[in-house]
């Protein structure tokens, strides 16, 4: 019988799938100085985002043999130590696209309509005239700015295009094939997709080139009152410069996902303001990409314990390690 520790407790309705082959042995509320003891003999980790897996962490589980995600980002852990471990690492690319693509789009429109304002108002006695008043956008006609055209930005690329909006794109690793596939222009730079967007939607992973990417600078090039949506990590994105941006009157919304840190603090002051549309990181976690995720989390666990390839290893290096003749 495997050893399984989970970051989330397990919902009963999954332990279907460890029936007769694995045991958990805990979930959550992990102490840093109980590692050891608590992950003894531990085989895999069904994993989330709130705990940092690297080396040190490593260390204390040597029994450990595979990390699987419940989600895309693996931000959280040290990829060069589980290799230098031996641990095999899986995540679940292709589940949440679809429900993040979604939530883009929904923060998108929630923000040209400014429902935030207006539903504010509702909730007290002012009564404006709000024919005249209200100064919501519709999306056909703008010009959306997708940033990354991986599996969320191109789905976000369709739907701005069934919205009837004119979407441009930018993403230099795109292939000539997925730009022909996509059927949207591909801007020479991000500079001039920045500069001639009414939306601007980021979905770019972390890396050393896109952390704090929309910085001052790069916000003072984005179109007058246009609005930024990001659903991908709240690192791309200055907060600071953001709320400048916002309080000069230079954007005219914005639509978040994602923060940093996360939870944002309560009294962070994009959480309070009407042309902001925020949302605590559940862009990727509806009901049915939820029961996904766990799905293929704990099966492609399963599998490296059982010695047969999954679909999604992060490191293919350490496979060897794991395969069975």
């Amino acid at each position: 019988m495997y050893q399984l520790w989970f970051e989330r407790p397990l919902p009963v309705k999954y332990q279907s799938l460890l029936d007769n082959v694995a045991v958990v042995v805990g979930a959550g509320g992990l102490q840093s100085g109980a590692i050891r003891s608590t992950l003894s003999g531990v085989e895999a980790i069904i994993a989330s985002s709130r705990i940092r897996y690297d080396g040190a962490f490593m260390d204390q589980v040597p029994t450990l043999k595979v990390i699987s995600r419940t989600g895309i980002g693996i931000d959280n852990i040290s990829i060069p130590d589980a290799t230098a471990h031996g641990i095999a690492i899986c995540n679940t690319p292709d589940v949440p696209s679809a429900s993040t693509a979604e939530h883009a789009i929904l923060l998108m429109l929630a923000v040209l309509r400014r429902l935030n304002r207006w539903e504010n108002v509702l909730k007290t006695a002012e009564r404006p005239d709000f024919f005249n008043e209200y100064q919501g956008q519709q999306a056909e006609g703008l010009r959306l700015g997708v940033v990354g055209l991986g599996r969320i930005g191109g789905r976000v690329a369709k739907v701005g295009q069934a919205l009837g909006m004119d979407v441009v794109g930018y993403d230099p690793f795109l292939s000539a094939e997925g730009v022909a596939q996509l059927g949207i222009m591909l801007t020479p730079s991000l500079d001039f997709l920045l500069s001639s967007a009414d939306v601007v939607s980021l979905h770019l992973p972390i890396s050393s080139e896109t952390r704090g990417m929309m910085n001052a600078e790069r916000f003072a090039l984005m179109k007058p009152a246009s609005i930024l949506v990001n659903t991908a990590r709240g690192t791309l994105v200055d907060e600071a410069a953001l709320l400048a941006a916002l309080e000069s009157g230079h954007l005219a919304g914005a639509g978040l996902d994602v923060f940093d840190p996360e939870p944002p603090s309560p009294d962070n002051p994009l959480l309070h303001r009407n042309e902001v549309i925020a949302t605590p990181h559940i862009g990727g976690v509806t009901m049915a990409s939820k029961d996904r995720l766990w799905r293929e989390a704990i099966t492609q666990a399963l599998q490296v314990l059982a010695g047969e390839k999954p679909p999604s290893i992060v490191n293919p290096e350490v496979w060897p390690l794991h395969q069975r003749s």
